[in-house]
C-alpha cells in the first residue's frame, strides 16, 4: 500500500469522528434561536410557567443546548442541564482563563453574546463557547454552543 493510502486510511475515520461530533452539537444560531424562544415564552408566560418548561420540557433541550436563567444578582433561578445549580449565587463562577462568565451574562443590556471556556460535553476538554443572553425583566435568559476552534 502507498504511504498516501495509508494516510488516508488513517486520516479519513478521524475526519468522519470530527463530523459526526459536531452533528451532535448545537449551532450559535440554533443556540440564539433557542434564547429568544425562551425569552418570549417567559415573557409571555411568567416565571411560574416557563421555568419548568426551561428545566425538564423538550422543547428547550436539543442535544448540548438547553435553557439558563439567572436574575440579577447573579442566582441560577433555572438550568435545564444541570437543577442542582438551582438557587446558587453564581455571580463569582470563573472559566478557566479567570472570566467571570456569570457576571458577564447579567451584564448583558439587551441581548448578546458572551465568550468563555467551558468542558465540552463528550470530551470533557475545556472548549470556548458562545452563550446568547437576552435580557427579559429581572432576568437572563442564555442558551450556549461550543465553537469549532
Amino acid at each position: 500500500m502507498t504511504r498516501w493510502m495509508l494516510r488516508l486510511a488513517f486520516a479519513l475515520p478521524l475526519l468522519f469522528a470530527a463530523v459526526a461530533q459536531a452533528d451532535d452539537l448545537g449551532t450559535p444560531d440554533q443556540a440564539k434561536a433557542m434564547a429568544l424562544n425562551a425569552a418570549q415564552l417567559l415573557k409571555s408566560e411568567g416565571a411560574d410557567k416557563a421555568f419548568p418548561e426551561f428545566d425538564k420540557g423538550a422543547a428547550f433541550h436539543d442535544r448540548d443546548l438547553y435553557v439558563m436563567v439567572y436574575d440579577g444578582t447573579g442566582t441560577c433561578v433555572s438550568h435545564g442541564a444541570n437543577p442542582a445549580l438551582i438557587g446558587k449565587l453564581l455571580i463569582g463562577l470563573k472559566d478557566p482563563d479567570g472570566k467571570l462568565m456569570v457576571k458577564d451574562l447579567v451584564s448583558v443590556q439587551d441581548a448578546g453574546w458572551i465568550d468563555y471556556k467551558w468542558p465540552h460535553p463528550v470530551t470533557k476538554k475545556i472548549e470556548p463557547k458562545s452563550t446568547y443572553v437576552v435580557h427579559v425583566g429581572d432576568y437572563y435568559v442564555g442558551v450556549g454552543a461550543y465553537r469549532m476552534p
